[in-house]
């Protein structure tokens, strides 16, 4: 019996750590190629080695990390063509999801909806990015859970989570996260009014401005390391 509690309590501390470095990613305050230094993280998080090391490994299997021999964990960081490829595959997804919703929506399906909508806006408004991100996620898992294909919502998961590093610079900009509270509220709109081919393109659509984003800052960091080397 102690055996399994104590078994327990070091799995609760392992999600708690994945969740916590998570958040230092999805929030901008580790960037892409950014080493994680375990003492860091031990001093800031107050977790013991053997904890952070395991949430490392987790975070490398999710492909939000990268472990690199002789070097440790860095936050993963992609070249433009993965960008393209990690989108293609979540524009795909997203669009297959929407093509499987029943429609007309369910009232319940609806409601729920739309009341995480607006508790996402309204934590927009507040800058509450902790909420702004768990009430996001809450709202996209509802949205293509309803697709009714199990398999397919745990892959848009899979590839929202690898897109992690990615969205983050979404997050860091008001403007952005107040377009997509008002992407959402469309996307309830759309589905409350049955129009398939409506969701489709805001589902498209909710996606590309993380993606623009993080290409742009790419590109300007590329342009002034060639001018150092230069």
């Amino acid at each position: 019996m102690a055996s399994s509690a104590s078994t327990s309590r070091g799995e609760d501390a392992l999600v708690e750590t994945v969740r916590e470095i998570e958040e230092e990613i999805i929030f901008g305050r580790l960037r892409p190629r950014e080493r994680l230094i375990e003492d860091d993280l031990i001093a800031r998080l107050g977790r013991s080695r053997h904890v952070i090391r395991a949430a490392l490994e987790r975070l490398d299997t999710m492909g939000i990390v990268r472990r690199e021999r002789n070097r440790g964990a860095v936050v993963r960081d992609f070249s433009a063509r993965e960008v393209e490829e990690i989108y293609d595959m979540r524009a795909l997804l997203h669009r297959r999801a929407c093509e499987l919703i029943p429609l007309p929506a369910t009232r319940d399906l609806v409601d729920c909806l739309r009341d995480l909508q607006i508790r996402h806006a309204r934590a927009v408004d507040r800058g509450d990015l902790r909420e702004v991100y768990y009430l996001n996620n809450e709202f996209h898992d509802v949205f293509f859970d309803s697709c009714g294909n199990k398999l397919l919502a745990d892959a848009i998961r899979q590839y929202a989570w690898l897109a992690h590093a990615i969205r983050s610079y979404r997050m860091a900009d008001p403007v952005m996260l107040q377009q997509a509270a008002r992407e959402h509220a469309e996307i309830v709109d759309a589905l409350a009014a049955g129009e398939r081919e409506e969701l489709i393109r805001l589902a498209d659509r909710h996606i590309e401005p993380s993606k623009k984003a993080y290409l742009q800052q790419e590109n300007q960091v590329s342009s002034i390391s060639g001018l150092h080397r230069a």
